[in-house]
Formats: structure tokens, sequence, C-alpha cells
């Protein structure tokens, strides 16, 4: 794995984007990323776990040099940036941490290792993540625990974009700029977005505007007010379609509320609580699911399996919480906490390179294999370098076809 990360171009990468440290310790950014790397890729869960339980093993790779815990933390604080204060409509000050410079080297990363291609479409997903913690600078979210409120741009299984906030900070609060940002670089890395995604908290007219802009397609959650529900209740075309073996009715109607000059399109699904009470206006108790997007030519069935795929990315942050560390925070304050996440997303983008071609050989390893079962059935293998030839060339102990993974 350590090869693959220099052979790949990583590390040139990451010490071509990230210049030269002011340190005299002798350590470049790509080695200190790449003991980050290997750490977590080891099984570590923390950063002093390099220094209690891995340094030596590490050190046994020829020319590897080592960094201690603390040198791997003060580096987490050599690449942050200054909080932003961002103002809410209500006047109230949120602390939003945007660091670009992270977020366009992983999305080069992702390109170097041809997972992104340039002048391609991607589908999008945004979304916020709870991140709990009891750092001091946690703040109390709307679940009523404590932590950060970051809001994530994935485009299928992989992270393209991570801009960090105050836990207890208004979903819609500056996430239209947010996302503008995110928008921004990937097309300043040449990746166009297909169509966006997004929950109920992207429900707001400045949002919409920013992502029917840099999509060519949107597919947004839409909350039920009053007015909606005065139209909703005038429909009498409904149509039975089935979605995951269940029977739900749908319907079509334009969408002519704050965006009334826009040609868009609610998709309105809804389905039988059950209750025995009968509604006063509508007999039958439903509860209902509004999508809002400028999608005209899907039926739709279509356009409600295509949102409901969504799950698959919120999968990521369980991912991320509990194979990359996310869980765990390493340092006390919001600006080095971001470098962390993004080098985590960084580490799982590389993940997913690594285990695509290790499924290819091992039958035993599959393109989704968790991070966990990947260190239990490949990374975990006896094995000495030897000096031969000239050259150190790593022996293992072991019948499996490990030699033909990077061929």
């Amino acid at each position: 794995m350590h090869e693959e990360f220099k052979r790949s171009g990583l590390c040139h990468l990451i010490d071509s984007q990230l210049g030269t440290r002011v340190s005299t310790q002798g350590y470049s950014y790509g080695n200190l990323i790449g003991n980050f790397f290997n750490l977590r890729l080891s099984g570590g869960e923390c950063t002093e776990d390099i220094q209690k339980h891995f340094r030596a093993t590490l050190e046994q790779i020829p020319d590897n040099a080592v960094a201690s815990a603390d040198t791997l933390l003060r580096c987490y604080g050599e690449l942050a940036v200054d909080n932003t204060t961002v103002v809410s409509s209500s006047g109230k000050e949120y602390q939003f941490n945007i660091n670009e410079k992270l977020n366009d080297l992983n999305i080069k990363s992702l390109l170097l290792t041809k997972q992104l291609r340039k002048g391609q479409f991607y589908d999008f997903d945004y979304d916020n993540q709870i991140i709990e913690h009891e750092k001091f600078d946690a703040k109390k979210t709307y679940k009523k625990n404590r932590g950060y409120f970051p809001g994530i741009a994935t485009m299928g299984n992989k992270i393209v974009y991570v801009e960090n906030r105050d836990g207890n900070a208004n979903v819609k609060t500056g996430q239209a700029e947010t996302l503008k940002r995110s928008y921004m670089l990937l097309n300043k890395n040449r990746l166009y977005v297909n169509r966006s995604r997004m929950d109920a908290g992207s429900y707001s007219e400045e949002i919409i505007k920013v992502a029917a802009k840099y999509s060519r397609l949107f597919y947004i959650r839409a909350n039920k007010c009053e007015s909606l529900s005065e139209e909703i209740q005038q429909i009498i075309d409904w149509q039975t379609v089935e979605i995951n073996f269940k029977n739900y009715q749908v319907t079509s109607i334009p969408f002519t509320h704050f965006l009334a000059e826009r040609n868009y399109r609610l998709v309105i699904m809804r389905e039988k609580t059950g209750e025995k009470q009968l509604d006063l206006f509508e007999g039958e108790k439903f509860n209902y699911r509004c999508i809002l997007t400028n999608d005209h030519s899907s039926t739709e069935k279509e356009v409600i399996e295509y949102y409901n795929q969504r799950g698959a990315s919120e999968k990521t942050f369980d991912i991320q919480n509990n194979d990359f560390g996310w869980n765990r925070l390493p340092t006390s304050d919001m600006n080095s906490n971001t470098v962390y996440l993004i080098l985590t997303a960084m580490l799982k983008n590389f993940y997913n390179y690594l285990v695509s071609k290790v499924s290819g050989v091992f039958t035993d390893i599959l393109s989704t294999s968790r991070l966990r079962r990947f260190i239990f059935r490949f990374i975990t293998v006896p094995g000495r370098y030897i000096y031969r030839g000239r050259q150190w060339i790593l022996q293992l102990y072991t019948d499996r076809p490990y030699e033909k993974v990077f061929t």
C-alpha cells in the first residue's frame, strides 16, 4: 500500500500542491500524509497509535521516515485556515471553516487515480452531517448533542467537498454559498454536475437557484407548507405505482410558489397512514412527500426512485465515522479538525482506489468491503524485507496472489 501511494503519484501531487513545510524535521507533506494513510490502513484508530503501536513496524519499510504523533498533529495545524464568520438572516453569527486548498487537492487526487475524469458529468449529492464530540468549541446541534455540522458533497462513493461549521448552525444558513464554492471548485477542475440531489434542508429559493445554475437537473425534497397543503388537497388525478414492493399514489403539478417564473415540477407521493380516524378534508389520512425538480422527462416513479437512492450517499457518513475516524477528532479546534476531516476523505477515496484493484484479484474481498475486513484479509500478513540484487524485496509468507494486484 505504501508503494502504491508513491507509484500512483499521490505523494508527489501532495508535495507539489501544498509546497514545502517550514520545518527542520525533514518530513514533507507527502511523507506525513503517507504516514497518516499507513496508520489508518494498519488499523490505527487515533494519531497517537503511530507511536504506541505501529512505528516500529512501519519503519521496517525501506526509506520510510515515520514521524511522531506530535509531528502529525502539528501538520494538521500547518494546513489549517482561519474560521470565517457567517451571519444568518436573523443576525446570529456562526463559525465556518472553508479550506479550499485541501478540497482542491482532494479533487485532484481523484483525477490522478482516474476515479473521476476531466470533462465528464457526474451525479452530485449534498448533505450536512452531525459529528458529535466534546471539544471546547462544540455547539449543541438540533439533535441536542454537541459537535460540528459540516456540509459534505459526494459523487457516488467519493467525497469531493467538505466544509465545516458550528454544530448549532441552521442547515440553510450559508448553504447556497457552500454549494457554490463546491460546484465552482469542481468546474475549475473540469468536472461537471449532471444531477444534484439534496434533502429538505436545501429547500429554499437561494439554494435552489444555485443548484439549478450548476446542474443539468436537480432533485430537492420540498417542505409541505400550508399553501402547498391546500393546493394538494385540490388534486384528484392520482396514479398508483409500486415502489420497493409497496403501493403509493403519485402525481405532478407545476411549482407556483417562490419560483413561479421558473418551469419547475413538484412530484408528490402519498401513502395511507392506516389510522382509523378520518381526515375532515381528505377522508382517509395520508403521509405526503414532495420532490422539487426541473426534470420533466422522467415519470413520477423514476424521479422518486432516483431520489431514494441518496441513501447510498448517507452510507458514506457511516463509513467515515466508523472506518476513517470522524468519530474521534484529534485536536481541540475547528480549523485543525477540518484538515483531519478532509485528509480522511482523501484516505477514503484512496482506499476506494486500492480496494477496487485488490478485489479484482482476491475473491474474498469485494469493492464494497469495509476497512476492517480489508485489514484482516489483505493487510495482516506475515512477511519480512530482504536485501537481494541491490534492492529490498518484500517477502510474504502466504500463497495468496499478492504479486498480481499491482502489476
